[in-house]
């Protein structure tokens, strides 16, 4: 929204000694009319009232010129800063399990997870996230997109079974990893999600944990179900390696707060910047105090005032 002031605000105060001048002041000579300012405003009663409009005219515009009038307008530019993430979708026949919700006890673990993460990702409004699903093999189920619905969709398109009944994490991870290292934003990470043990992958842990540690990726790994369903050491090995944090959730509940709680941490950096467009309006009362003061000057003489 554009709004008007004046940058010299108390130069509208000389307009004050003007119209004490006029009344006060007399006029000394009819020999010289310009540059003098109190000729100007010198009062006479035979004076024409085109004169004394153009008079006031031009000492009023000049005042106004001077205090300088102008227009500004604020807004503000915000810089984001995304951050490329990836679920790690854990889909192996352990995932079948009930009992997880406290609230429906028939759903199993995997339509609980699916749903989570669903709502992560409705809250990342400025990353890209992609999705690595996993069982006996590891595939990339969504590649990094701004695109939150088609992702939704791709969540909601996820089943049991898909990529066998075994447990690949480290397979999986290395997905991730692969996918995260082609990006080229500043913070990437990956959020590891299993209710299981490794047993499956082609790649040993020792490996695995090299790669980790080479790749500037933060690594959030989150064991689902009871302690004696994953292995915590595990998991905070490779949560350490990767400059991250592991997570347990007992529940569909503790399952959401970390989720949240990784949001939270995970923040989009904003760089607000409040930007002040200026205006400046005195060309026109300048130009307008000119050419009134000289057909002042003009009219004056041609009427030999």
């Amino acid at each position: 929204m554009n709004q008007f002031s004046f940058e010299y605000p108390f130069l509208l105060l000389v307009l004050i000694f003007f119209l004490l001048c006029a009344k006060w002041c007399k006029e000394r000579s009819r020999a010289i009319f310009f540059p003098h300012v109190k000729r100007l405003i010198a009062q006479n009663s035979s004076k024409n009232s085109l004169l004394e409009w153009l008079k006031w005219m031009g000492v009023v515009s000049a005042v106004i010129a001077f205090a300088s009038p102008v227009t500004t307008k604020s807004y503000t530019s915000s810089k984001k800063e995304g951050r490329d993430i990836v679920l790690i979708l854990d889909a192996s026949d352990s995932m079948r399990q009930g009992g997880f919700d406290a609230s429906d006890p028939w759903r199993n673990k995997f339509d609980v997870a699916k749903e989570v993460v669903g709502a992560f990702v409705e809250k990342r409004k400025n990353d890209r996230i992609g999705m690595v699903t996993f069982a006996d093999v590891a595939f990339i189920s969504s590649p990094l997109t701004f695109e939150k619905k088609f992702l939704q969709n791709i969540i909601e398109m996820q089943q049991l079974g898909m990529a066998g009944k075994r447990t690949a994490i480290n397979d999986a991870i290395v997905q991730s990893y692969s996918m995260l290292s082609r990006s080229k934003a500043k913070t990437k990470i990956a959020i590891l999600l299993t209710d299981g043990i490794e047993n499956m992958s082609k790649v040993s842990f020792e490996e695995l944990l090299k790669m980790i540690k080479k790749q500037n990726i933060k690594l959030y790994t989150i064991g689902m179900g009871s302690p004696r369903d994953y292995d915590g050491r595990y998991l905070e090995a490779l949560a350490h390696a990767g400059k991250g944090q592991v997570y347990g959730a007992g529940n569909a509940a503790i399952l959401s707060k970390i989720y949240e709680e990784i949001d939270k941490l995970e923040t989009s950096k904003m760089d607000d910047r409040k930007i002040v467009e200026y205006t400046y309006l005195y060309t026109y009362p300048l130009f307008l105090a000119i050419l009134s003061l000289l057909f002042f000057v003009y009219f004056r003489n041609v009427k030999g005032a």
